[in-house]
């Protein structure tokens, strides 16, 4: 039998998945992203959820042929490694991920990339149309994008294309990034910066009622979410993020004219007619280029683990049609 994994490394989960050359998924596993003190740690976090799922396929990890991974970046591809990633603490300049999990299944067929053009490689490989155009895009901890241009997969010299949540939508740059740069469009609307997004419009408007937790240690993008509808400041918050959530995507349309744009990531999934509805309403209201169909991934939380192994399925034997493009 021939084998094949995926990973997907995200600043909040580790997935692994084994499958058969078919794509039917014999082994998963799920952990979470450990948060350091170094590099290395999150490697071994990878490398045991990859592990895991070896064990509960029933199969040594040497006998997989080929793996693919869709990470957090940025990378540096000629060690096959992320490097200072924005969404895990500064203690972790740098994970080693192509060279440990080649030596741990025994092949140099390893295929790295960002986290989202994984995404998008997973959302051609499973739709059942499958346009030559499109991007998906996913909010969660960050936001990022996976672009396909005229049927090629957009990855960059150096693997870092797509990093439109580093798009300046606020040239006050009132919030500074986990990049460390401000007014990134990251830095407002994604899970781990709309928190302190909720924070910078109470105090610009303290006469907005609230029983948000603002100051609590606890305090999270989902106390927002839960509150709608009921709460004037969780409103006002969901209000605003729909406004720099249509400026970001806007951005994205017109620079690469996508016919599809799919939305994945927890933000995004869980919270879809307070989150994607509005995107979709204000951006036909912006873009001055033709309107593309805007929808949520119907592969969920997979569908970067799910491209990771269309990767590995794809350039491991190289039936590189398979990807549609």
């Amino acid at each position: 039998m021939v084998y094949y994994a995926g990973v997907d490394l995200g600043a909040t989960n580790v997935r692994a998945v084994v499958a058969e050359a078919d794509g039917t998924r014999i082994g998963v596993s799920r952990r979470s992203t450990p948060r350091g003190p170094t590099g290395i740690d999150v490697t071994e976090g990878v490398l045991r959820t990859l592990r895991g799922a070896c064990s509960e396929a029933g199969i040594d990890p040497n006998w997989i042929t080929a793996a693919g991974i869709g990470s957090i970046g940025p990378f540096d591809l000629a060690e096959g490694a992320v490097i200072d990633p924005a969404n895990l603490p500064d203690s972790i300049d740098r994970i080693p991920l192509t060279g440990p999990i080649s030596k741990l299944i025994d092949s140099d067929d390893v295929y790295l990339h960002n986290d989202t053009t994984a995404g998008v490689i997973g959302e051609r490989f499973h739709a059942a149309s499958n346009p030559d155009d499109m991007v998906y895009i996913t909010i969660s901890s960050g936001i990022g994008a996976g672009v396909c241009s005229d049927g090629r997969i957009v990855s960059g010299w150096d693997g870092n294309a797509g990093e439109v949540g580093h798009y300046v939508v606020d040239p006050h740059g009132r919030l500074t990034c986990g990049c460390g740069h401000d007014g990134h469009w990251e830095a407002y609307c994604s899970g781990n910066a709309i928190p302190d997004f909720a924070r910078l419009l109470a105090d610009d408007d303290p006469t907005i009622a609230t029983d948000l937790p603002l100051e609590g240690p606890e305090f999270t993008a989902k106390d927002v979410f839960d509150l709608a509808g009921e709460d004037e400041l969780a409103d006002y918050v969901i209000d605003q993020l729909a406004h720099w959530n249509a400026i970001g995507v806007t951005n994205v349309i017109h620079a690469f004219a996508p016919i599809v744009v799919s939305f994945g990531g927890a933000v995004a999934l869980h919270n879809e007619e307070l989150v994607v509805d509005p995107i979709r309403e204000r951006v036909s209201e912006m873009v001055m280029t033709n309107m593309p169909e805007i929808h949520v991934t119907e592969l969920g939380d997979d569908v970067v683990v799910e491209g990771a192994l269309a990767s590995a399925l794809t350039e491991g034997t190289g039936d590189r049609r398979r990807l549609r493009g």
